[in-house]
């Protein structure tokens, strides 16, 4: 049985698991809905982005259902501990978040209209919960993957703020890093495209309905 804390906090890396070398199950290789490759390689030109809005098996599909993604999975970033299962994420000691690995094709689709996606269908002012989910695991977060794409989080993040606070809502507190030094680990495979397997399984992702402008140039341009 894992800890749970009573109050969502992260853990410091002295307290996370410490987790292991190796993987302790096997990720499938093609997506179910999509049927490209989960982990790559993929072709040239694609782009990767990296996202957490909560529970991750809704947050997916969001996704899978955007015209331009190649492919997407699900799994664990943000945190300290290596090759984590999902029962140690939930417990609250490993750090990580439950995340959405996207790779699109941006001459179909912008890395902005994925932002403003990401933004949308979730509610980025709840710090470490979405809804009735509680926990550091459901805190929302972007992990980029270049200057450009930091820089369009942040001017996205800007007009998003704008508009939430003219509706009325609190700060945002989307956690926004780089992603290298951030590993991601795959989930395991009941996981991956859990509501295409599952159809009627839960899904606790909602936004705020309030609308986020998309291209907005980042600041100084």
């Amino acid at each position: 049985m894992f800890l749970q804390r009573r109050t969502p906090q992260l853990p410091t890396p002295e307290e996370a698991l410490k987790g292991r070398p190796t993987p302790e199950f096997a990720v499938p290789s093609h997506h179910t809905v999509l049927g490209n490759q989960l982990l790559g390689p993929y072709p040239q030109g694609l782009e990767v982005a990296d996202f957490a809005l909560g529970c991750f098996w809704g947050a997916e599909r969001k996704f899978w259902q955007t015209d331009g993604v190649w492919t997407t999975l699900v799994g664990y970033q943000g945190g300290y501990t290596e090759n984590p299962a999902y029962e140690e994420v939930c417990s609250g000691l490993t750090g990580h978040t439950e995340a959405v690995r996207v790779v699109f094709d941006p001459k179909t689709v912008s890395y902005a209209e994925l932002l403003k996606l990401f933004w949308e269908s979730h509610d980025p002012t709840q710090g470490f919960r979405q809804g009735n989910d509680v926990g550091t695991q459901y805190r929302s977060a972007i992990y980029t993957h270049s200057p450009e794409q930091e820089a369009a989080v942040t001017a996205s993040r800007e007009a998003y703020q704008k508009v939430l606070t003219a509706s009325g809502h609190s700060a945002i507190a989307t956690e926004i890093l780089p992603a290298e030094g951030r590993t991601f680990w795959p989930a395991e495979a009941y996981h991956q495209q859990y509501l295409d397997k599952n159809p009627a399984g839960y899904c606790g992702i909602g936004g705020t309905g309030v609308s986020c402008p998309i291209g907005v140039a980042p600041a100084g341009e």
